[in-house]
């Protein structure tokens, strides 16, 4: 398998499978990555990971996969330092990715106090272009784009390589292909620059979590509750326990590491 990717550095596909879909309290199971390197070639790498609690019936229904298959299976804390190895210098790509896997993935590397630094790495969510241009979900997407049935759907490989042969298909059924952004005004969402398919999928992130997000002038805001739509600055100036609150509460250690980023910024006067 070969790609037609244009790309600065490796681009690294992946798809989780998991005990559930809440990112705080939810354990992945496992893990596929398909890594495009600038020469071309792929390479790609599947683990089965024991979550350390129980995996309930309802999802192991729908991957497949259940306690029996990953009791004697290293847990995530075992191998994340090799994986974050052979992640190593890669941009990451998924479907759906940015709302899921990404978060996941990085609240799996916090608990492992392993460091995952994602803010050099471009992400590319191959769900947020197909949902722009044909919205559909992965096994639509992969008919339309590539003309082929998804055998195998919810096994972590073969999400993967669908997602990557979809992201190679719609780079090039969409070049040069122009929409109308809100302003009425034809531009070209989809090219095939990596850099370019992060700014459309993934450059307005502030947390994974989607506690917080940008307002227009690009400040960060929060995204829930009583201060939904004020500035994180002066929420915390105006009301300093709120820091606190949100620190001690059910919220993801993503958002919390965001939010204390926010605070030290203020606090020393950068932007």
């Amino acid at each position: 398998m070969a790609h037609n990717l244009k790309l600065r550095k490796p681009l690294a596909f992946f798809d989780l499978e998991t005990t559930g879909v809440n990112i705080q309290k939810d354990r992945i199971v496992e893990i596929s990555v398909v890594k495009a390197l600038l020469n071309g070639e792929i390479e790609s790498k599947t683990f089965l990971v024991n979550p350390g609690v129980p995996i309930p019936l309802e999802s192991s229904l729908i991957h497949g996969i259940y306690d029996e298959d990953v009791k004697d299976c290293p847990t995530f804390k075992n191998f994340a330092k090799t994986l974050a190895q052979f992640l190593q210098g890669c941009d990451l790509a998924g479907f759906n990715s940015n709302r899921f896997d990404v978060p996941m993935l990085v609240e799996e590397f916090l608990r492992a106090d392993v460091e995952f630094d994602i803010k050099n790495r471009r992400l590319v969510d191959a769900q947020r272009i197909f949902h722009m241009m044909e919205p559909r979900n992965l096994a639509a997407a992969y008919k339309f784009y590539c003309g082929k049935d998804l055998e195998n759907a919810h096994s972590a490989h073969a999400d993967t390589v669908a997602t990557f042969e979809v992201l190679c298909a719609q780079v090039e059924r969409y070049a040069g292909v122009k929409i109308k952004n809100d302003k009425g005004e034809l531009y070209e969402p989809v090219q095939n620059d990596v850099e370019a398919l992060h700014n459309l999928t993934a450059a307005k992130i502030v947390d994974f979590a989607n506690r917080m997000a940008y307002n227009s002038k690009g400040e960060e805001v929060i995204n829930f509750g009583k201060h939904n739509g004020k500035r994180v600055v002066d929420v915390l100036a105006q009301e300093p326990s709120y820091y606190d609150w949100m620190m001690k509460g059910d919220f993801t250690l993503d958002t919390k590491r965001k939010l204390t980023e926010i605070k030290m910024r203020a606090a020393f006067g950068k932007k």
